[in-house]
Order: structure tokens, then C-alpha cells, then sequence
């Protein structure tokens, strides 16, 4: 395998195999020490089971093809998604190809794979364990040992008495026990949001989402209660005010209002990202958020901060909203909980609420919530994350490299209008140079230079960048386990694609 820091092009991976001139094979680890005869055959649906899923390997053209008939694709197009690469392993922060090809993960994917691809010892060791000794309790039939003690761990790093917790499978589904929570708690419905957020795709965590994604659910008719107000940092068309202290004043005066208008006795909730994550990572003004805080007390509504993409560490201090001066009633997180080895988010409740759920149901559970192994693998990864003081490491070492990086970045290209960075993300915003508008809208229509932004993601593939890529936006969050010399190379790799951009309005 290819040396981490190196900046050349690895070698074809051990996983990709070619055996003399036939079709090139490719065969997971996961199968490697496997050699089981197929069983005898056996009627389904369509017919018989083929004997080739008993097959170490399976030649590319053959994946390719049950791909295209069989594999769907999320948010985009299935034929717009065919042309991604073909992933067969990962170590340290690079991820690797059918073909050889090696990525830098520039964004740790969808800014949840932190701990890198190395997994650490102390993790494989305790998911194999618990996998043995216990890999199934249904939350709602006993208690585990280790839900136990990863509650008491979580209780120990979270101020105040965010001291109740509840173990859903992701972070769009603990955003959905968030409002279930919320609502209950109160006897209320509505849940207010910001315009510039994401919650998750699950249906109601959509609804209270604020950019385009929410138009796949409204579109399928949406769900009542959820209402949306402005962020107080600027967009291009409009700002609360020249300052941070008038943005901050103005900002929560307009939520008052609409608070007033809606009813303070109809609202549940107020669910903010601590950080603005996908929408271009925007700390709040100062005093905001303490605004907010004090809002919801005046009036009697909970607080909820969805920490899904920066709880852990991202940013420099454990949790996001530690940036401010507030304790929420609801706190919600879960890509850095396991690094993404294992699906797992959490819900943080204050004492009021966890002990009013003593005596009344929370009202929701799921197959896979409080599942043993993933609880295991989380637990281990906040040691990790805490022994080797990677949090610390976000704010003292990755930081200082990319805000360098970033503003040399904006003052060199006109196509890059500005960018900022806290702890380990951060994000270049990209426009048009002739209008120096947005060269897109965030869902991607009203592109200005469609050559251009192709162009863009081409060369950060052609020199070795891989990550969430969403014009006008340009994120950078890569694993908090990251070199300063990799980091560097990967501005670099960047600094090379953005050429390609600017060139593309001058031709």
C-alpha cells in the first residue's frame, strides 16, 4: 500500500486482483479466507440462487452490470450517481479504488468518518467482543451493560444535567425523537427552524429542515407544525444588519415576533444547529444564541441543538455549542459518537425532562436503537477521541493550517468570494466572477457555468480529492487524525482544482 503523506498515486490495492488476461476481479477482505461450496439449489422468486455469491471474486464488468440493474441511489439520480468510484479499502485518511487510485477524504465523507480509516485497536477489539458475548438485546426488552455505561461516560461530558440519554440508529432519526420528545414534553406542536439547515431525511427531522431537501417531503405532502425563520448571518440578498451586535438584536427581535405571531403556547421547540454545517458553516453572531436561550425560557419552549455533524470534536471544543454561552434542554449528535464505524446517535435530555419520562412514555422505540455493538463501538471511540486529545488537536492544529490555507485561497482566485473555518471545518464559498453572484443555487439550479462546475469536480477527482461536494459551497472537515502535512497537500490539491474553475469564466 501507498505511504501515508505521499502525494503520488498508489499502486493497485491487494483487494483488486488480475488473474492472467480475463476480466479483472475484485474481491472484498471481508470474503478473502472464505472457501464455502454453494448449496444445492434452491427455488425463489426469479428462480434459483446463483452459485457466484458463494465466489471470492466477481469480475468488474459483472459488478458494474448487477450495479445498474440493482443498486439504487439517495438524494440524486441513479444515472447521475453511475460514474462514482468503486471503493475497495481505506487506511489513515486516503481511500482507495478499483483501479489503484488514492483520495484524500477531504470532507470524511458526509463529515462523519473522524477517527480516519486506521480503526483503532481498543474499537475492533470491543465490537468483537460484544459481538461474542451479546450482539442483540432489543432496547425495550432489557438493559445492557454497556448502554450504561455509555450514558454515564456521554453524562460525564456534557455540562450541567443533560444527564438522560437515548441510543437511536442515526442522526436524522435522533432528530426525530428530539421533536417527539419535545412535543410530548409540552403538549405542543409547532417546531421552529432555521431557512439555512439540515435535520435528516427521515420525514419530520425533513419537515424541519430549512434548504431544498424539505421539497422531497413537502412535495409528498409534508408534515404540519414546523415553521421556519431566518439565520442571522448574511446571504447574498439580505442581512439583519452591518454589525454582528445589530445582526444579533434585529435577528432575535424578528423571532420574537414570529414567536408571538405563532403563539408561544402552540410552540414546542426551537431547533437550531449549534453550527451551520451543510449550509456553508456559519457560527452565530455573538449574543445570539444566549438570545434564543433566553427567549425559550421567557416563553416556556425547549431548546433543542442538533449537534449530528458537530458534536465530538469537530469544532474545537466537544460539543458546538459550547461556542456559546447556553445549556439546551435537548441535544442531539451522532457522526463523530463512532467515527461512522457503526451506525449510532445519541438524544441528550436535561433532568426535568428525562424524569418527567419516568412516569409517561417517551412514545417511540426502534429495532436497532440501544444496539450492543454499535454502543460499544461508541463508547470506545469517545476514549479514543479523549486519550489521544483529538479535540484539542481540531483547535490548536488543524485549525491554525486551514484558516492559513483558506484565506490565501480567497485572495488568490476572484471565483472564491470567502470562506471561514472553526476547529476542523470549515468551507470556501464559490461564485461567478462576472456577477459575483453564487455560480449556483444550493440544490444546484440557476447554475451560471455549467462547464465550470463540472470542470471543478473533475479535477478535484483528477488530483486526488474525494468528499461532500456541493456548489456554491466548498466544505473542508477532514478526520481529526489528519497531518498538517497531508492537510497541506490537500490545499494544494485544491488550489489546483479552483485553477481549473477560474479558468473555465475566462475561455
Amino acid at each position: 500500500s501507498a505511504k501515508r503523506g505521499s502525494s503520488a498515486v498508489a499502486s493497485a490495492p491487494s483487494s483488486a486482483l488480475r488473474r492472467g488476461p480475463g476480466p479483472r476481479l475484485l474481491r472484498s477482505a471481508s470474503f478473502a479466507s472464505q472457501s464455502r461450496s454453494p448449496p444445492p439449489p434452491r427455488s425463489c422468486g426469479r428462480g434459483s440462487v446463483s452459485a457466484k455469491h458463494w465466489e471470492e471474486a466477481w469480475p468488474k464488468d459483472e459488478l458494474l452490470a448487477h450495479s445498474r440493474e440493482h443498486v439504487m441511489t439517495t438524494w440524486g439520480s441513479g444515472s447521475a450517481w453511475r460514474s462514482v468510484p468503486l471503493i475497495v479499502r481505506g487506511e489513515g485518511c486516503y481511500l482507495y479504488d478499483d483501479d489503484g487510485n488514492r483520495y484524500l477524504d477531504w470532507t470524511s465523507q458526509a463529515i462523519c468518518s473522524n477517527l480516519g480509516y486506521d480503526v483503532p485497536h481498543s474499537v475492533l477489539e470491543a465490537v468483537n467482543r460484544q459481538m461474542k458475548q451479546l450482539p442483540i438485546v432489543y432496547g425495550g426488552l432489557a438493559n445492557t451493560e454497556i448502554r450504561i455505561r455509555l450514558a454515564s461516560l456521554l453524562a460525564e461530558l456534557l455540562p450541567g444535567d443533560l444527564t438522560g440519554f437515548v441510543f437511536p440508529a442515526g442522526g436524522g432519526e435522533a432528530n426525530e425523537v428530539a421533536i417527539r420528545l419535545a412535543r410530548r414534553y409540552t403538549k405542543r406542536t409547532k417546531i421552529i427552524n432555521h431557512y439555512r439547515s439540515y435535520h435528516g431525511a427521515t420525514t419530520h427531522a425533513l419537515s424541519a429542515t430549512g434548504d431544498f431537501r424539505r421539497s422531497f417531503v413537502e412535495s409528498a405532502g409534508g408534515s404540519v407544525g414546523f415553521v421556519k425563520t431566518m439565520n442571522p448571518t448574511d446571504s447574498r440578498r439580505f442581512s439583519f444588519g452591518a454589525t454582528d451586535e445589530e445582526r444579533t438584536q434585529k435577528a432575535l427581535a424578528f423571532l420574537e415576533e414570529q414567536i408571538l405571531c405563532e403563539g408561544p403556547s402552540s410552540i414546542a421547540a426551537v431547533m437550531f444547529e449549534s453550527i451551520i454545517g451543510s449550509g456553508g458553516v456559519h457560527l452565530a453572531p455573538a449574543g445570539y444564541m444566549e438570545g434564543v436561550r433566553a427567549l425559550c425560557d421567557r416563553y416556556g419552549i425547549l431548546m433543542i441543538c442538533d449537534e449530528v455533524m458537530v458534536g465530538f470534536g469537530r469544532t474545537g471544543r466537544l460539543w458546538g455549542f459550547e461556542h456559546y454561552d447556553i445549556l439546551p434542554d435537548i441535544v442531539t449528535s451522532a457522526k463523530g459518537l463512532t467515527g461512522a464505524y457503526m451506525p449510532l446517535s445519541m438524544v441528550a435530555v436535561r433532568s426535568h425532562i428525562r424524569d418527567y419520562f419516568e412516569e409517561h412514555p417517551l412514545g417511540w422505540g426502534a429495532t436497532f436503537q440501544a444496539h450492543p455493538v454499535s454502543m460499544a463501538a461508541g463508547y470506545e471511540c469517545v476514549k479514543y477521541l479523549l486519550e489521544h486529545q483529538l479535540v484539542e488537536r481540531a483547535r490548536d492544529v488543524i485549525e491554525p493550517v486551514m484558516r492559513e490555507h483558506i484565506e490565501r485561497l480567497v485572495g488568490k482566485y476572484a471565483s472564491v468570494s470567502g470562506g471561514r473555518c472553526v476547529g476542523a471545518f470549515g468551507c470556501l464559498d464559490l461564485i461567478d466572477p462576472r456577477s459575483n453572484a453564487p455560480v449556483q443555487n444550493f440544490d444546484g439550479s440557476d447554475c451560471s457555468h455549467v462547464e465550470a462546475v463540472a470542470r471543478f469536480r473533475a479535477a478535484l477527482r483528477r488530483n486526488g480529492l474525494i468528499g461532500f461536494v456541493r456548489p456554491p459551497m466548498f466544505h473542508c472537515a477532514p478526520a481529526l487524525v489528519i497531518e498538517p502535512s497531508e492537510l497541506i497537500d490537500g490545499f494544494e490539491r485544491v488550489d489546483r482544482s479552483l485553477e481549473e474553475y477560474e479558468r473555465a469564466f475566462k475561455e
